[in-house]
């Protein structure tokens, strides 16, 4: 379910799953078990927070993720990167989400640029996929426990072993 959005995943935990809730009802248990879990211990990637801070002095950063609206603006919140957004896109807002470009498109959108002279920073599959379908440049940092296919390999412009690497450096190649 990697990707989907809150509607898509939630109707699959009903019709294919079975599980008896309706897909409403499922998303707003889910979402608040995470806020709980959040605001307990907030599972970022390492060296996330210094590299938004780097990227952001630099470009305007916005934000395509398959993450709730409530997930994401409370992730910023806790973690004290709200303000370095210009935009922020929950897949729940678009008609699809990953691998779908829809989320991304949107993101460009909201951030005025072309998805063409947009860079985006992947760690999964679907959004390396999702990325490279807007038209978008991928820089992936994969996580270590979900390699990327094979499909979002040849996809990647760019990739990098960690967040520390992300640097304007790493966007060089890309100009």
């Amino acid at each position: 379910m990697m990707g989907m959005s809150s509607p898509e995943w939630s109707r699959y935990m009903h019709e294919v799953v079975g599980l008896p809730d309706p897909p409403e009802e499922i998303n707003r248990e889910v979402v608040r078990r995470l806020q709980a879990i959040y605001r307990e211990r907030l599972p970022l990637m390492d060296g996330a927070v210094a590299a938004v801070k780097r990227l952001a002095a630099r470009w305007p950063l916005g934000l395509a993720s398959s993450s709730n609206r409530e997930l994401i603006d409370l992730v910023l919140e806790l973690a004290g990167l709200a303000r370095f957004f210009a935009a922020t896109v929950s897949s729940e807002e678009v008609e699809r989400g990953k691998p779908s470009a829809d989320v991304y498109l949107e993101a460009a959108r909201r951030l005025r640029v072309a998805p063409g002279r947009c860079a985006a920073v992947e760690d999964s599959s679907p959004g390396v996929l999702s990325a490279a379908r807007a038209g978008m440049r991928v820089v992936a940092i994969p996580h270590p426990g979900y390699p990327l296919s094979a499909e979002a390999e040849t996809a990647v412009d760019v990739e990098l072993s960690s967040l520390a690497e992300l640097d304007v450096h790493a966007f060089a190649v890309l100009a």
